[in-house]
């Protein structure tokens, strides 16, 4: 036979078909290509005989049918000793061997008989099991163990375990059915009044029932969300650069809601794809599109727009492609996949259908407003109240006409009387000196703070003080000639309180600022001081700014706060505060130029004449009933806006042009334009659509349809996991080709298909997977069993692992009964260690935990920041999630030990569960009883009961005889020292149940 070429030998299998094929070996499985062939061409053919064609030797292909049968030669099906293919992978020639030596691979002698037997045996061709559209096949019969199968999953693991020679390690006892539907299901350990009730139903539908009660409780939806979170990297913060804060959080609410609801799978999926695009969007389905913004974003000013954009396409491709699909088309970016059948243009042409949604480049993303149903009934309530009042003031009558005019004849009347307050003391918690001039002004000389607060207090002799100005005030010793201390004589003044005998009588916000250009007042009057803020001086001239807040007080000594928040020496230089007891509307200063300007003409425009009936209406005397109201209500109106919740949802637009990027370069535009379409291999559905370019919700209803075969795989995939502790398919992050095969392929398909003909019901499926027998199994395994299947692959037995990093931390706060079950919400900052956050930077800032119930909030609701994760989360493997995670690391180490003993939360816990064992039980030996129930579900064995006892023993003595030691204990956290409980014992019962809190069973699910 003639011996081919090195590249032509290793990428061609001609495959004879019609040739007949030796016989396998009596009661010998015929080698299956997927689960046996396949893998080995991928690990050693694919990367140069594969899809990447920028890689491929002799324009070869390995990966397809099509490539596989474009020559003949290689093999000969039936007869190896004449196909080329068995020669050059058993010869010994180094020159000759396939794969070649300077590759680094090798096939093993298991493998090479593998690939003889498959050309023996006919050597049949199959397309990859994961890009096939999944087989109804049938259930299978046979003989099954008595009292296992509860439903037809059992019968597909039956069928495995029958070819291995495996079976069922038996149910679990219900305390411990329980205690594992609880974690799975809704991320809680159960109570032992659930574990009381569930072992004492005797009912056939005890379980079912259960199952149902805990399918029905709002915590399922935080437990499925946690799951979701991780796949479509929500975090509170940007992560780039500055890892600025956003709000995000109805977005999670949003998942959490979806999963309690049981939402559709394919309309959670389109809502989150082109929530935005939906005919008369909700602002539910607005708020689910912004999954789109979950990625990483800068705000860093040298950063470039076009490179970012760049990178924000990429990942929007990596994260859709792997969370509803399993596939790593992000490997395509730069050039074609070496394994799977993406290309790049595959890559930018799924990057072509986000290209639509409108963000920011470099910078912070647009925040909308979205309020509640009781929030915009308010709002709409508050809008016509302002329009009808703004109404009253824009229409003239005669009677306002009349005093107009008598206003016109002396209009300097209406100005207040500003009377100059004498400071009694005046400081800086900045370090600056502050000196009282004998003007009544205050200068600042000395250090000063990048953030400060000057605090001036001030006496008072007025009856009634309405109102109180503040002149910032031009000095001759001053940068600039300014008021202001920086180098140019700038200053920005934030905020501006005051308070009388020291209660708060409001405050505003300012955002004041000068410059150089002149001063510049924004945000003014958004506090609760008042409005009526106004800046006087020429523009470009170091004149006095005036500014002006009305208050009410009598008599006394008054204090006014002037606080700066941005940048060293941006402070006031000079500054004088007056009063007035004017009771009518109080003007500052003089009249506007435009009104003097109007007052001093005789034959007025029109223009002149609206311009001055609108001013004389701002202080009209007969108006002021109804300016104050319409003040109150605006300001009521804009404490509602405050009060709304934002977040950042998708906005759709003209699409930018999609380029291949050659190599991944953003900088080269050499690459061909192309238009929105799905990997050509796997669809169709790009040729439907007509006379438009496919948009995202087309893509959103092609990912969950029947056309992909991927999706309903890959969630089923992820729901076997959250119930067995890892997917049919181990790589639930790659159904491609270097992915695992799935131990039940069948099952897979049985049940994805299954799934979608029920309307992607995500409860039904859930339900399915843990009413079965396979899932109802003890998580004991025999000696025999671990020998013959040490990663559980059959299904035996059950899952034993750790909980996820969110499900440590409640159970610990659930035990406990401080656990705050409040389902969504702004995210909660629990307890984090002093100086964390010291090198984040732009701006710098500082951790500052909440208060009560929001240190008592389920893992879930935790401020997530990626650069800095919050520790205790972190030490359990929760992910930054900087980037798309399917499958979490269970690590176990020394770390975890040391938190779960010493994190505050953890040592508040415990002193909560032996506050509450205390109150509860009555005597030492009760009490281990009652800590083994209510944190195990079970009751403790003779020897623990002995050992916790005596741990008991030990510590009490302890802590009777070191007081403060106990104290110091007991201190831990914000739940304040219950005075009714010896505090030693406590103590000492505190010891104990941070032990049991710290046992691998309590964290662990079996």
């Amino acid at each position: 036979m003639r011996r081919l070429g090195i590249c032509t030998f290793v990428c061609t299998l001609s495959l004879w078909l019609g040739v007949a094929a030796e016989p396998s070996e009596p009661g010998r499985a015929r080698v299956d290509f997927n689960r046996e062939v396949r893998p080995i061409l991928s690990e050693n053919c694919f990367a140069c005989h594969g899809p990447d064609k920028g890689k491929r030797k002799g324009e070869l292909r390995l990966d397809t049918k099509e490539g596989a049968f474009a020559d003949g030669g290689l093999i000969k099906a039936g007869k190896p000793a004449e196909s080329e293919l068995i020669a050059r992978i058993e010869t010994a020639d180094p020159e000759e061997v396939m794969p070649p030596r300077k590759s680094g691979k090798a096939l093993t002698k298991g493998q090479v008989e593998t690939l003889r037997r498959w050309v023996a045996e006919g050597a049949e061709w199959k397309g990859h099991w994961a890009y096939l559209t999944p087989e109804a096949g049938g259930v299978p019969g046979g003989s099954t163990p008595e009292g296992f199968v509860r439903n037809d999953i059992d019968r597909f693991v039956c069928a495995k375990q029958a070819e291995r020679g495996l079976k069922s390690s038996g149910e679990a006892d219900r305390a411990t059915l329980i205690r594992r539907l609880s974690f799975d299901l809704r991320g809680l350990p159960p109570r032992p009044e659930e574990v009381d009730a569930f072992g004492g139903d005797k009912g056939e539908d005890a379980y079912l029932k259960l199952v149902d009660r805990l399918l029905g409780s709002t915590q399922y939806g935080e437990r499925m969300a946690v799951m979701w979170l991780d796949l479509v990297r929500y975090a509170d913060t940007t992560g780039y650069h500055g890892d600025n804060h956003r709000d995000i959080a109805l977005y999670r609410d949003y998942v959490i809601e979806a999963f309690n609801k049981n939402m559709a799978f394919d309309r959670f999926t389109t809502e989150q794809l082109a929530g935005d695009l939906l005919p008369g969007a909700t602002d539910a389905q607005r708020v689910a599109s912004g999954y789109h913004h979950l990625l990483m974003t800068t705000r860093e000013g040298g950063a470039q727009a076009k490179e970012y954009l760049a990178k924000y396409a990429a990942d929007r491709v990596r994260n859709a492609s792997t969370v509803w699909m399993g596939a790593t088309l992000g490997c395509a970016e730069c050039h074609d996949h070496k394994f799977d059948p993406y290309t790049t243009k595959d890559f930018y042409r799924f990057a072509a259908f986000f290209a639509d949604i409108q963000e920011t480049a470099v910078g912070a993303q647009e925040q909308v407003k979205l309020p509640t149903a009781a929030q915009s009934k308010k709002a709409g309530g508050l809008d016509g109240e302002i329009g009808r009042l703004q109404a009253i003031l824009e229409t003239t009558s005669p009677a306002l006409a009349k005093a107009q005019e008598d206003w016109e004849k002396a209009p300097g009347s209406a100005s207040p009387e500003w009377v100059v307050l004498t400071p009694e003391g005046a400081k800086s918690e900045g370090g600056a000196t502050l000196t009282v001039r004998g003007d009544g002004s205050v200068s600042a000389t000395g250090k000063s703070a990048e953030r400060d607060r000057y605090t001036i207090t001030l006496k008072n002799g007025m009856k009634r003080l309405t109102a109180l100005r503040l002149e910032v005030m031009p000095d001759g010793s001053l940068p600039g000639r300014g008021p202001g201390r920086a180098g140019n004589g700038n200053f920005v003044l934030n905020e501006f309180e005051v308070e009388a005998d020291g209660k708060r009588l409001g405050w505003t916000n300012v955002t004041a600022t000068y410059s150089q250009a002149g001063y510049a007042v924004s945000g003014a009057g958004d506090g609760d001081a008042g409005t009526g803020w106004a800046v006087q001086g020429e523009t470009g001239r170091p004149n006095a700014a005036v500014f002006e807040a009305k208050v009410t007080a009598g008599p006394g000594l008054l204090t006014v706060k002037l606080i700066f928040n941005y940048g060293d020496q941006h402070t006031i230089g000079r500054l004088r505060i007056s009063g007035t007891e004017a009771a009518g509307p109080v003007r500052v200063g003089a009249l506007p130029d435009e009104v003097v300007k109007t007052l001093g003409t005789d034959a007025r425009t029109d223009e002149q004449k609206k311009i001055l009936a609108a001013y004389y209406r701002s202080i009209a005397p007969a108006l002021e009933p109804a300016r104050t109201k319409l003040a109150e209500l605006k300001k009521a109106r804009a404490d509602l806006d405050a009060g709304m919740a934002t977040t950042i949802v998708s906005r759709t637009g003209p699409a930018r042009m999609v380029r291949i990027l050659p190599r991944g370069n953003w900088l080269d535009e050499t690459g061909a334009l192309v238009t929105p379409s799905a990997p050509g291999f796997l669809t169709r559905s790009s040729a439907e659509v007509k006379d438009r370019a496919p948009t995202r919700l087309d893509l959103a209803r092609w990912v969950a349809s029947r056309e992909n075969p991927l999706t309903a795989r890959v969630f089923v995939n992820r729901i076997w996991k959250l119930a067995f502790g890892q997917g049919i398919v181990s790589t639930a992050d790659d159904f491609g080709s270097q992915g695992t095969l799935p131990t039940h392929p069948e099952l897979l398909d049985w049940l994805a298909i299954r799934f979608m003909e029920s309307g992607w019901d995500v409860k039904a499926l859930v339900r399915l997977i843990v009413t079965s027998g396979a899932y109802r199994q003890s998580s004991q395994a025999s000696a025999d069993l671990r020998e013959k299947d040490p990663f559980n692959l059959w299904l035996a037995r059950q899952g034993r692992f750790r909980v996820d990093a969110e499900v440590v931390r409640d159970n610990a706060l659930a035990v406990s009964g401080l656990l705050v079950d409040q389902v969504g919400g702004a995210p909660a900052r629990p307890y984090q260690p002093a100086g964390y956050w010291s090198h984040l930077n732009f701006p710098t800032r500082e951790y500052e935990p909440d208060h009560g119930a929001g240190l008592y909030r389920r893992g879930i609701y935790t401020y997530w920041c990626r650069t800095f994760l919050h520790p205790s989360l972190l030490a359990f493997d929760a992910p930054t999630r900087e980037e798309c995670t399917v499958q979490r690391t269970r690590s176990n180490t020394p770390l975890q030990a040391l938190v779960l003993l010493n994190d505050p939360i953890y040592v508040e816990a415990a002193r909560a569960l032996a506050e509450r064992v205390m109150r509860e039980e009555g005597d030492g030996a009760r009490r281990v009883r009652w800590l083994y129930r209510d944190v195990l579900s079970r009751n403790p064995r003779a020897e623990e009961e002995k050992l916790v006892g005596g741990l008991f023993e030990k510590h009490l003595a302890e802590y009777r005889g070191d007081r403060a030691s106990a104290l110091e204990l007991l201190k831990n956290g914000e739940r304040a020292v219950p005075g009714d409980l010896d505090g030693a014992e406590l103590a000492a019962w505190t010891s104990v149940a941070r032990v049991i809190l710290n046992l691998h069973e309590t964290i662990t699910r079996n």
